[in-house]
């Protein structure tokens, strides 16, 4: 059994091969790779018995059942990585997702081991299961899981279990603050990312009606963004902004009306579905630039807080800004992400954070849940290579490997994919799988 298990988790990690890069940056890395493939768990046992969920009903299943969804934190990074990496495990752990609706009566929201904690903001299901089969991966119920989207889109607060102030939201497009520390913000801001999910699938369904409608929401954000401040801002039952506000309440996780622990600062840019849009209410690049990098100036971004995670990815979305993306990104590597004891910042929360590691010590990252593309980092290791599935790509492996001439190097500047030189730092997904060899030129 020993041998077989050292076995199982070598052929796992060997999905990844890296050269180059010091003995503590390999030994991070494969600890993060380890720590994304602990949860989801199998929750079978050795019969296909299982625990339904919310029920005391026994359940037989065919393949894996999986248990332990964090999703307001996976969704993020940790299924794109799965996607990735183990295609046929994410499509199994969709399946569990689709079953435990069937069961439930909702997608899961934060799963344990058949129970739902609902803990943390918004509908987070929606973001992953769009994610994959917008890259791909569709051997699933599409229609049952498109049914339970819509349900949760839609039903009425008091009887909405992932979206339970919904009135509010779909009356006005945004959460009022009804409660003195009642997450308003944050759950609508998870709304929208889920609301936009919704439309792009519904598009791609054929179901226009559908996804004009929650197109529409999900550009609602902007009726947080006080000019005052340049934040988002908690908004009062009668339309008005919260008064007094401090935009940086919230930074040591004491309460705060209307975010979930962390200030404004760490909300304000959690939009990724439409930084161009943010961008305009910003005033423009120049203004947008400014401002995000002083959320690193000032100290103000976390790293261990989900919502700003994606934050230094967005230097990427503005030409001539992307050296910023790949400088800041080696930083927090450097500093957060050591061999030592407390090596990661914080709680992993079930590899999410682990994951940001390791996808950018490799050279990209999805930055945004849905959009089947990612921003280009400056990688550690001398060379990656990165085994595919050859029964969901047309490639077995991808290879990166980078030119430069010392490991400090993060200024990248240009691509060569398929022997081609492009200078531009986000690629897409298909891209991606189908380069074979890209060379990072710096």
């Amino acid at each position: 059994m020993h041998a077989n298990a050292r076995e199982q988790w070598n052929r796992d990690l060997s999905k990844i091969e890296v050269e180059g890069g010091t003995e503590d940056q390999k030994t991070v890395f494969y600890t993060a790779l380890y720590h994304t493939l602990i949860h989801p768990n199998i929750l079978q046992d050795v019969t296909g018995e299982y625990p339904k969920m919310e029920s005391a009903e026994i359940g037989v299943t065919k393949e894996n059942r999986y248990t332990v969804f964090s999703l307001w934190d996976t969704y993020r990074n940790v299924h794109q990585l799965m996607t990735l990496l183990y295609p046929d495990r994410q499509l199994n752990m969709i399946r569990s997702m689709i079953d435990i609706y069937n069961e439930h009566g909702w997608m899961p929201k934060w799963e344990l081991y058949r129970r739902e904690t609902y803990t943390m903001e918004g509908d987070p299901a929606i973001p992953v299961i769009v994610d994959s089969w917008l890259k791909g991966l569709r051997d699933f119920d599409v229609e049952t899981a498109y049914e339970a989207f819509v349900k949760s889109a839609t039903t009425p607060g008091p009887e909405n279990k992932l979206r339970p102030d919904n009135d509010d939201y779909l009356k006005y497009g945004y959460v009022a603050l009804r409660g003195k520390f009642d997450n308003s913000v944050s759950h609508a801001l998870e709304y929208y990312i889920a609301d936009w999910n919704l439309a792009r699938w519904a598009e791609a369904l054929g179901k226009k009606d559908d996804a004009k409608k929650f197109y529409e929401r999900s550009f609602g954000y902007k009726h947080y963004y006080s000019k005052e401040y340049g934040t988002f801002r908690s908004i009062l039952p009668d339309g008005s902004f919260l008064t007094p506000f401090d935009p940086l309440l919230g930074a040591n996780f004491e309460p705060n009306p209307g975010f979930h622990e962390g200030n404004a600062w760490n909300y304000t840019f959690a939009v990724p579905h439409d930084i161009q849009g943010l961008i305009r209410l910003m005033g423009g690049q120049k203004k947008f630039a400014e401002k995000l990098q002083s959320v690193f100036d000032n100290g103000y971004f976390d790293v261990t807080n989900e919502p700003d995670i994606i934050y230094p990815h967005l230097f990427s979305q503005i030409k001539g800004e992307e050296w910023r993306t790949q400088k800041i990104v080696r930083d927090l590597l450097a500093k957060h992400f050591t061999n030592t004891t407390g090596g990661i910042p914080g709680n992993d929360d079930t590899g999410t954070l682990s994951t940001w590691a390791l996808l950018n010590m490799i050279g990209f990252y999805p930055h945004c849940p849905g959009k089947p593309e990612y921003t280009v980092t400056a990688p550690v290791f001398d060379k990656v290579t990165i085994h595919l599935d050859p029964q969901f790509y047309k490639k077995d492996k991808l290879v990166i490997e980078t030119n430069r001439k010392n490991a400090d190097e993060y200024k990248i500047k240009s691509l060569t994919i398929n022997g081609k030189e492009i200078k531009k730092f986000i690629l897409s997904h298909d891209e991606l799988v189908n380069a074979g060899i890209v060379i990072y030129n710096f």
